[in-house]
């Protein structure tokens, strides 16, 4: 394929997400990432698919690989770890809450790491 049909097929899938059509936009990444088995955002995107298709195991194995390439990617490990919640996988899933948290203090990664209030996650001192 053409780099520019796996932009269009690309866009296209985000659009399919964003509609609500999680197996229709893991058809359409599936040559994407076999094309081009680099790219991040596809894989980030096609996990998010997966997910969204209640297909844990193979999001959980897409998260996995973009943390390996990026394992500064808060958004990864938040998503990892809701899909771990969801597969009934509590206590991995504490891990990379926390790891979200820590890499990007926003209050939805804070409040699933358990570290609630706006004092951040650490006591007062005093």
């Amino acid at each position: 394929m053409s780099p520019e049909t796996n932009v269009i097929q690309f866009r296209a899938a985000e659009h399919l997400l964003a509609a609500r059509d999680p197996l229709g936009a893991v058809k359409l990444l599936d040559s994407v990432v076999t094309d081009h088995p680099e790219n991040t955002a596809a894989r980030l995107l096609r996990a998010r698919a997966y997910y969204h298709a209640a297909q844990l195991r193979p999001a959980e194995q897409e998260f996995q690989v973009v943390l390996e390439r990026e394992p500064d990617n808060a958004f990864a490990h938040f998503a990892l770890a809701r899909t771990l919640q969801r597969a009934d996988r509590a206590a991995e899933a504490t891990r990379h809450f926390r790891l979200a948290a820590a890499l990007d203090p926003r209050p939805e990664y804070l409040a699933a790491a358990g570290f609630g209030g706006t004092a951040g996650p650490w006591p007062a001192t005093g």
